[in-house]
């Protein structure tokens, strides 16, 4: 997992150099008129507007043990997602201020032996599924694939050169996270967003935003599709 540890030496900590920012989000209010007793009252009571998402309604076995698994995985690779996200922010900020080309390779440096003696042990404990998945949630939250991230960062070259590393262990750098193509990252979305609203999991918005709705119906629509299919071919081959 070097490729992605190197990733995060970039990313994953700047305590002492600079403090993150974070802006609360603001809740949207509903009001109701309680008045209809005495229309010449005003009453009215200010409620926290609730959104209820659907849920994926898994009714085989085997796929409902795969959709436990991957939510454990996502769950634990989550908090590494948001946090290269943060720090990316962070990162950049810090380089921009800095305009000498010598000073900004000796501040990347100091940063890399920082994060290098602190945290490489916790992310080598990654299995590869799960960096595959950190891979996808780090495009998530930054809109940049992890390769063009190194890319950045690094070099050309460089970023070709932990790609193929990565091939190796069957992890491309350069996947990038497409929940309305790749059904794997529907599971994910859906991961997350429940996790959200139970307070499982950090809540951070996508670098795009999402429609999780109309991201499920996008789903029930293809599976409809799908149940056609079969329902067209099976009535072909009776014939």
């Amino acid at each position: 997992m070097k490729f992605l540890i190197i990733i995060f030496i970039f990313l994953k900590s700047f305590v002492l150099w600079s403090q993150d920012t974070t802006t609360a989000s603001t809740q949207q209010k509903k009001f109701y008129d309680l008045s209809e007793e005495n229309p010449k009252a005003v009453s009215s009571i200010e409620l926290d507007e609730v959104v209820i998402y659907p849920k994926l309604k898994l009714s085989d076995r085997s796929n409902i043990r795969q959709y436990l698994i991957l939510k454990r995985k996502v769950k634990r690779v989550w908090p590494y997602a948001i946090l290269a996200s943060k720090r990316l922010d962070s990162l950049n900020k810090r380089l921009e201020q800095i305009e000498s080309k010598r000073k900004r390779k000796k501040y990347t440096k100091l940063i890399q032996n920082y994060i290098e003696n602190r945290f490489t042990d916790e992310l080598k404990k990654l299995t590869k599924t799960e960096g595959q998945i950190l891979v996808k949630l780090m495009h998530r939250q930054t809109g940049i694939s992890t390769y063009d991230l190194v890319k950045d960062l690094k070099s050309g070259w460089r970023a070709f050169w932990y790609n193929t590393t990565a091939s190796l262990f069957n992890i491309s750098l350069k996947e990038t996270y497409q929940p309305y193509k790749v059904k794997e990252d529907f599971y994910i979305e859906s991961i997350l967003v429940q996790s959200f609203v139970k307070g499982e999991l950090e809540k951070q918005n996508p670098s795009s935003a999402i429609d999780f709705i109309d991201l499920f119906d996008h789903w029930e629509a293809e599976k409809e599709k799908n149940n056609l299919l079969k329902h067209s071919k099976a009535i072909e081959n009776k014939k």
